[in-house]
């Protein structure tokens, strides 16, 4: 197994707004898709040879937006820091900021405009080597 997750969703009640916030904050672009007639925001990923995990924003009736849920962690491709200062400028609320791991890089969380917890990770502290 090369990596413990292979998709995530994280739930939204409205695409429309969750969409822009995520790719202002994080400084990426989302495609839209509609899969078993449930609207997503993919999050896009490098190469396509299956080894690389993505996930979505999801509109699912079944799925309830909230800070109770698991936590994942999202690539803060230029720093955790710079992608906080965007998520709160967008209106999403800092809960943990930019914070050292070691060797490991630099972390932070955020709630975002639905409620729920995302963590940041980067493993230098201005993002992508």
């Amino acid at each position: 197994m090369k990596n413990a997750i292979n998709w995530f969703e994280i739930p939204s009640q409205n695409l429309d707004r969750a969409v822009p916030f995520y790719e202002r904050g994080l400084g990426v672009t989302l495609r839209r898709e509609t899969f078993g007639g449930v609207p997503h925001a993919v999050f896009q990923v490098e190469g396509g040879d299956g080894a690389a995990v993505s996930g979505a924003l999801v509109a699912s009736p079944d799925l309830r937006p909230g800070a109770a849920g698991a936590l994942i962690y999202l690539n803060a491709p230029d720093g955790v820091e710079a992608c906080l200062r965007r998520v709160e400028a967008g209106g999403g609320t800092i809960v943990a900021p930019t914070t050292a791991i070691g060797p490991h890089g630099w972390i932070g969380i955020f709630k975002d405009l639905d409620g729920n917890l995302i963590g940041l990770h980067a493993v230098t502290e201005h993002g992508a080597r």
